[in-house]
């Protein structure tokens, strides 16, 4: 029952680690195709190549299709395996490269490669002499594991193939494991080996389940089951896992840059809402603006709002608003953001009235403030934290009852 559930789920969901395969083939083509002589770059395009071109061949109506066209009948069987076994060659030497490094070239990481693929590519030629020495007159579309098990030179060649697999699996798996565990691997990499890993693991059980099914085969039992229903479904899953690992680490690295500029873009709208009240012009819209240039202009438009706002900060205010916020338990970082903050408003407040002798003390240090317009512009969400501190400077409390209106900043507002 579970079984036949399985099958009809392949059957039905065939396409779905084709397009995942597909799109991440899409993603890695053009760094493929510009840096052709990246042999990490090579082996990760070769690898996605393979299994969607696996993929493909491997559903029932492809596998009849080929068998048509060529009109040898199971033509498709050693062309599947071939394509499976190519696939294996090439994830080990993705691990290769990507273990050893882009600029290795040692004689050890040669030697391996030309090794891997010497291997790989025996297995595949003595692929096609077993099928060519071997009798397999009846089409079989979906058990062909089991149906020839007992057939001289087909049972090898079954057997060949799936060792093969087997054999690459279990070696990228280690690989794999011990590269997690090393130091120095940024986030969005090693969630993108571990899920790596758990495809390759996957592809594991779809071995599993076809040797089982074939050796029960070889001792009078009939477990084909495991090789028709599980074994596809296993090597569906592990697809699209397999495909997440590569999509992973260089579309979530790019999607978290992009969210880091949009964060940063919208926390700088208190103090571009500031700045827009003195400047009265704000930043145009552009409509075809990326992210990046949407930011570079905002900061820029800030900064030079500030750089002439910068005639009528008082350093003593600013400094008077640091101790008062360091009074009310804020973060130094946090003391500092709030204190500029204070002086801002104050400038902005009298930016239009006549300069007044006498209140406005020390030199400001307008290079440390422009470039600290992000915690600033953080710390002007507080408006009841920026009360309570301009109430303390001016007097206005230095008790429990500013510490009371200033209940936000003991979270570190300006951090935020």
């Amino acid at each position: 029952m579970v079984t036949t559930f399985l099958g009809e789920l392949y059957t039905s969901f065939v396409w779905i680690p084709t397009a995942v395969l597909a799109v991440a083939l899409a993603l890695k083509l053009p760094a493929v195709i510009r840096l052709w002589g990246d042999p990490l770059l090579r082996a990760a395009g070769g690898l996605l190549l393979l299994a969607c071109a696996l993929f493909v061949f491997v559903t029932p109506p492809v596998i009849g299709w080929t068998n048509r066209v060529t009109g040898v009948p199971n033509f498709s069987a050693p062309w599947v395996y071939s394509l499976l076994t190519a696939f294996s060659g090439a994830g080990l030497l993705l691990i290769v490269a990507w273990r050893d490094g882009l600029s290795d070239g040692s004689n050890a990481t040669r030697r391996a490669r030309r090794r891997v693929i010497a291997v790989y590519s025996g297995v595949i030629v003595a692929l096609w002499v077993l099928f060519a020495l071997a009798d397999v007159p009846v089409e079989r579309v979906r058990d062909l594991d089991t149906y020839y098990a007992n057939t001289p030179f087909m049972r090898e060649e079954i057997l060949l193939y799936l060792l093969a697999h087997t054999v690459a699996s279990l070696i990228t798996v280690r690989l794999i494991r011990n590269w997690v565990r090393a130091d120095g691997l940024h986030g969005w990499l090693r969630w993108g080996l571990r899920f790596l890993g758990a495809g390759y693991a996957l592809g594991l059980v779809y071995d599993l389940a076809k040797l089982t099914a074939v050796t029960a085969r070889w001792t009078g039992h009939d477990l084909d089951a495991l090789s028709t229903d599980v074994a596809p479904c296993a090597a569906c899953l592990a697809a699209v896992l397999t495909a997440v690992g590569f999509i992973l680490p260089h579309t979530g690295q790019y999607l978290h840059g992009r969210l880091r500029v949009r964060l940063a873009h919208h926390q700088l709208r208190p103090l571009y809402l500031l700045m827009r009240s003195v400047d009265g012009d704000g930043v145009p819209f552009v409509l075809c603006a990326t992210p990046e240039l949407r930011l570079i202009r905002r900061e820029t438009y800030i900064r030079d709002v500030l750089l002439p706002l910068a005639r009528h900060l008082d350093e003593d205010l600013r400094t008077r608003a640091h101790r008062a916020a360091l009074r009310l338990d804020c973060a130094p970082a946090c003391a500092k953001a709030l204190a500029a903050a204070v002086a801002i408003l104050d400038a902005v407040d009298s930016a239009g009235l006549p300069a007044r002798h006498g209140t406005r003390t020390g030199h400001p240090d307008t290079a440390d403030l422009l470039q600290e317009i992000g915690p600033v512009s953080r710390a002007l969400r507080h408006h009841d934290t920026i009360a309570a501190v301009r109430a303390m400077v001016r007097g206005g409390g230095t008790g429990a009852g500013a510490a009371e209106r200033a209940g936000t900043a003991r979270a570190n507002p300006a951090g935020g």
